[in-house]
């Protein structure tokens, strides 16, 4: 596992931009797994500049988003599917037949989780998946439970998930309860992973995911056994690393 810790989010946002540059560079019909919420948007931004610069170009890319609320739509403005359309897909060249996103309204969710998974073995894997992590260890919307999900599901949200995402929302009635997801196999089987966080409250899960042990209650502690796993998180989210641990200057770590 590898650790990078930068000096803000706004340079958490260029390095993460420039790994995946850098993975469409090297593999242009990479298959690119993609997160949502705040901690992306600076990312894909960048990603955005960097396209019409004409440094990289997404026309041969395919993508997989990680999760989709449940019962909303996806004209909402508060669906990921909106959402990866509104800050990324609407402005770089990557072929929408491309772009595959867990569809929140389906009548058969076993149906849609089960297409999911073998729509992402055709394409032979995710090459890179991105990740976000909530104050919880979650990542998707695989929360703290007593065994990993496997596979992609449905998921019943915890009680601190809905309050951190009701910031994007009206009011607390309208935040979704309920979301399908990546299951924790299926984000462990991605070839690359890089883990994005910025911000004093995401450090206990930082700091639970790489130096404690791997445990279902913190899923995002499965990434210690991944070969290829890079966290890419900023000094607030690294505060109780810099605390317990002696870590030198140097931003870039090999955790073994």
């Amino acid at each position: 596992m590898r650790l990078i810790i930068t000096k803000n989010y706004e340079d958490m946002s260029r390095k993460a931009a420039n790994m995946l540059a850098a993975q469409v560079l090297l593999k242009p019909n990479s298959i690119l797994g993609l997160a949502t919420g705040s901690t992306p948007i600076q990312t894909y931004k960048n990603l955005i500049s960097m396209y019409e610069n004409g440094d990289v170009d997404f026309s041969k890319v395919t993508s997989f988003n990680l999760d989709e609320y449940v019962n909303l739509p996806k004209e909402n403005e508060n669906s990921y599917y909106y959402f990866m359309f509104n800050n990324l897909f609407n402005h770089i060249n990557i072929s929408k037949n491309n772009v595959h996103i867990l569809n929140g309204m389906a009548e058969d969710f076993e149906r849609e989780a089960n297409e999911y998974e073998k729509q992402i073995k055709c394409c032979g894997g995710i090459d890179l998946q991105v990740l976000g992590i909530g104050n919880n260890g979650h990542i998707g919307f695989n929360e703290p439970s007593k065994v990993f999900e496997s596979d992609t599901h449905i998921v019943n949200l915890k009680e601190g998930t809905i309050k951190a995402n009701a910031r994007f929302f009206n009011s607390m009635d309208e935040v979704p309860k309920k979301a399908i997801s990546m299951g924790i196999k299926t984000i462990v089987q991605s070839k690359r992973v890089m883990l994005l966080a910025n911000g004093e409250n995401k450090s206990e899960a930082i700091y639970k995911s790489i130096f404690e042990g791997v445990t279902p209650e913190v899923p995002a502690s499965i990434l210690q056994l991944h070969s290829d796993a890079t966290f890419i998180v900023d000094e607030a989210a690294a505060k109780l690393i810099r605390k317990n641990h002696k870590i030198e200057d140097s931003c870039n770590l090999l955790i073994k």
